[in-house]
């Protein structure tokens, strides 16, 4: 099977690329379907991330409960073709359905969502804005969530889950009453995901509480009238769970298949040191059986090699593990960061220490960008469409803010200046082949209002139809701007904390402000706003101090001479070139005095050029049950720190123990036994002694908060809960005229009326509503037009009307005089 032309998707930008098994050919996955696996097919995801200046790369090869032999070994001959493609340096995974490892789950942060049936039945990946669904999906889990569609009945739901019937323009949750509000966040979000990225924003969400069905008549009565009439709801499923003693537990054993047949040797338990491994054999590490790993020494032969996958295949038939358990194919030389953790001590080449030595406080993690080469883009197109880096940002720019909760155009001079209490729309318009593509990016500030969100939102969906939907919509967290975002602004992208650009704004700017500018040329930089004190300072960057009469350019010894190039660029345009220059260690005092005094900033020496052997991992800890359990966060960010949580942070050197304001009392009680249980357990032999760091929230240290990209200390209180986020969805009204007019049933929310009752457009119109009939709602008048007369009054269909928002539906019932 040649797959070369396949392969040309392949490049080093970061991301995911997803190929299902198709006829036992390669197909690429659109990246509005990524997280959605078919239960009867198998799929290749590959991750390319940047560890430091160094390119890590993960192949796994997903296999379906229901995916058949053919296919099955279709995904392995491709995945190690891929792993020579790519020089055989990337790990390889095997990921069996329901059983994925925590490296898969961390990159669908909203969930994943296994759909029935697969390429033997019809089923393809669809593209956004598709209505025609009717399903029922069960989802469990509370950090890495797992959809599965079942059954559409009342037999499928139990007491302790979240249940999501989708019914295309309709998505109603139910939650279990003894669910966890995790629980039930996590499935909201993954909800609110479903409807913006596969129905482009145009779906209706609803909530049921189990516990306070009554609450929700109207929403209940839509689950009965397509499920049927209501059973006892079976009890709670326990969740399957594997406690970090058990996880402590490895052995490393020496693999040899040369006499014809496999021979297993036992080497050696824990602790383990990276001396056992010879170059030239291949080994199989077992952690009880939850996980196996295959090392395969740079001496072994080709084709041992290739038979990595399939000895550790034959070592989980031969030791009775289940044949779900996940496969971790690692090559001499290039481990993954959760290989070498299970060695006390790991050393890399080129380094003269490994992973026990003491770093100092105040180290924090640099990031390596990387210059941009648009000839990759034009030479890989696949590679644009998977990193939504299209072009290098020379097409068409156009931005709107939100102004009284329409669109007024931004000023060409002002492009590339966002404002945290302003929300903006951005249209891009490049060409392929002459023909032009769009993509609309939705950039939400911080400090915007519930309206102006919600306005923002409404407004995408307008312009996106006047695209007859055309558009790839891209919502933009404020602070974590893509990199095609910020080319299209050519290095001119500055990121204001608060305030408007709004004319008429009277707020008075800050009399100093203080940006963090970032990036290596015009494709990566921008500047963020950061609070202006010198402990925001960070040795690994370049900031601007900005005053009302004095600039200061300030340059920390961390960062490269591209970097301050770009910098200087985009001070100029901030202080018209009347900034003074300023290198780390030579500042003035008057410097020190505009930022409040000195104060301690992340700034040790050793952070420049210093390449880590061990990469800072994040995991949720928890022991309510008795039981010791923790739960790893890929790719982590400060978003992924919750309020009701209990985190650790290890980066080796120091444990960190994170609290949430909203975390279990016994937890919080617990805190130190926790992270000492950790170190305890750790596969490694850990060293006990290591410093263990319990902090709260809100009060972290610069040892913790340099681990995190752009830290954010008034991040919690922007965020939102659970319940803020419920009140943000549609009314029930609207959800039931929604399913009412997708059955073609009566408008009513009463049961008992059998047909609809219409009224002509003149009687309808009165302006006094004592000359109504009796039975006319005159706040609902909408409601008693025929079909025909609703598009003639309004002109929109009744679908298209329930669509939107209710400040929309009244702004329009007003104007056509029906309200």
């Amino acid at each position: 099977m040649s797959l070369s032309s396949t392969f040309r998707a392949v490049g080093n930008d970061p991301g995911i690329i997803t190929w299902r098994i198709e006829k036992m050919e390669l197909a690429l996955v659109p990246v509005s379907a990524h997280g959605n696996f078919y239960e009867g097919d198998c799929y290749i995801i590959l991750s390319t991330r940047r560890v430091g200046g160094l390119l890590s790369q993960d192949i796994h090869y997903w296999i379906g409960k229901d995916s058949s032999q053919d296919e099955q070994s279709c995904a392995a001959i491709c995945t190690t073709q891929l792993d020579d493609y790519l020089g055989g340096s990337p790990v390889q995974h095997r990921e069996v359905q329901g059983h994925e490892s925590d490296t898969f789950r961390g990159y669908f942060k909203q969930g994943i969502i296994y759909k029935k049936g697969g390429v033997a039945t019809g089923m393809k990946h669809v593209e956004t804005n598709t209505y025609n669904v009717k399903r029922l999906l069960h989802v469990k889990g509370k950090r890495n969530i797992r959809a599965t569609e079942v059954e559409m009945s009342w037999d499928s739901f139990n007491r302790g889950d979240v249940f999501l019937m989708d019914l295309g323009k309709v998505i109603i949750q139910w939650n279990g009453p003894e669910s966890n509000s995790g629980e039930r966040l996590k499935a909201m979000l993954l909800a609110k995901d479903i409807r913006d990225r596969e129905r482009g924003g145009r779906a209706e969400i609803g909530v049921i509480e189990g516990d306070k069905e009554k609450a929700s008549p109207e929403l209940l009565k839509v689950l009965q009238d397509t499920l049927g009439q209501r059973s006892i709801i079976k009890p709670a499923i326990p969740d399957e769970i594997i406690d970090q003693q058990q996880k402590s537990n490895i052995m490393l054993y020496h693999v040899s298949d040369s006499t014809g047949q496999l021979v297993v040797t036992e080497v050696a338990t824990r602790p383990l040191v990276q001396d056992l491994l010879k170059h030239d054999d291949c080994y199989i590490l077992d952690q009880s059986g939850t996980k196996i790993f295959v090392w395969k020494g740079k001496g072994a032969t080709k084709a041992e090699k290739q038979m990595a996958m399939s000895k550790a295949l034959s070592f989980i038939e031969m030791k009775g593990y289940p044949s779900s358990t996940n496969i971790e194919t690692v090559n001499d030389g290039a481990e993954s960061a959760m290989f070498k953790q299970l060695f006390q001590k790991w050393s890399v080449k080129d380094q003269t220490t490994g992973l026990g030595k003491t770093f100092s406080i105040g180290k924090i993690a640099k990031v390596v960008q990387d210059k941009f080469d648009v000839t990759v883009l034009h030479n890989t197109p696949e590679v644009a469409a998977q990193e939504r880096m299209v072009d290098d940002g020379n097409g068409k720019a156009e931005v709107w803010r939100i102004e009284n909760l329409e669109l007024v155009p931004v000023e060409h001079q002002w492009y590339g200046f966002f404002y945290g209490g302003d929300c903006y729309l951005i249209l891009y318009t490049y060409k392929v082949n002459g023909k032009p593509h769009y993509i609309l990016y939705i950039w939400q500030g911080r400090h915007a209002s519930q309206d102006e969100l919600a306005a923002s939102a409404y407004q995408a969906v307008e312009m996106d139809r006047q695209f007859d939907g055309a558009p790839v919509q891209v919502r933009v967290t404020m602070g974590k701007e893509p990199r095609h975002f910020m080319a299209i602004f050519k290095g001119t992208l500055v990121i204001f904390e608060g305030g408007t650009s709004r004319k008429g704004n009277n707020e008075p700017d800050p009399p100093v402000r203080l940006f963090q500018i970032q990036g290596n040329d015009k494709s990566n930089t921008k500047a963020v706003e950061a609070p202006a004190f010198a402990s925001s300072l960070n040795s690994n960057d370049v900031f601007l101090l900005h005053t009302q009469t004095e600039n200061y350019l300030w340059y920390g010894k961390g960062s490269s001479g591209d970097e301050r190039a770009m910098a200087k660029e985009l001070a100029g345009l901030l202080c018209d070139g009347t900034e003074d220059t300023v290198v780390e260690g030579q500042e003035p005092a008057e410097f020190w005095d505009i930022l409040g005094g000195k104060a301690p900033y992340a700034n040790h020496k050793r952070l420049q050029n210093e390449i880590l052997g061990v990469q800072p991992r994040l995991f949720e800890c928890s022991n309510k049950t008795g039981r010791f359990l923790v739960t790893e966060i890929t790719d982590f960010t400060q978003d992924d720190l919750n309020s009701g949580d209990v985190m650790l942070l290890d980066t080796w050197d120091q444990v960190f123990l994170w609290i949430g304001v909203e975390a279990n009392a016994t937890e919080k009680e617990r805190a130190l036994t926790t992270a000492q249980e950790y170190l305890h357990t750790h596969p490694s032999g850990r060293d006990i002694d290591t410093p263990i760091l319990i902090i709260k929230q809100g009060f972290e240290p610069l040892t913790f908060t340099g681990w995190f990209l752009a830290w954010d200390p008034h991040i919690w209180s922007a965020g939102k809960s659970y319940e803020q986020l419920k009140k943000e969805l549609g009314d029930a009204a609207a959800i039931v005229r929604i399913t009412a007019a997708m059955r073609n049933m009566t408008l009513s929310l009463n049961p008992d009326d059998s047909e609809p009752k219409y009224y002509p457009i003149e009687v309808l119109l009165k302006s006094k509503n004592l000359e109504l009939p009796e039975d006319v709602n005159p706040a609902k008048k909408e409601n008693y037009l025929s079909e025909q007369d609703f598009v003639s009054v309004l002109g929109i269909t009744r679908e298209q009307f329930a669509a939107l928002p209710d400040w929309k539906q009244l702004q329009l019932k007003k104007e056509k005089g029906l309200f």
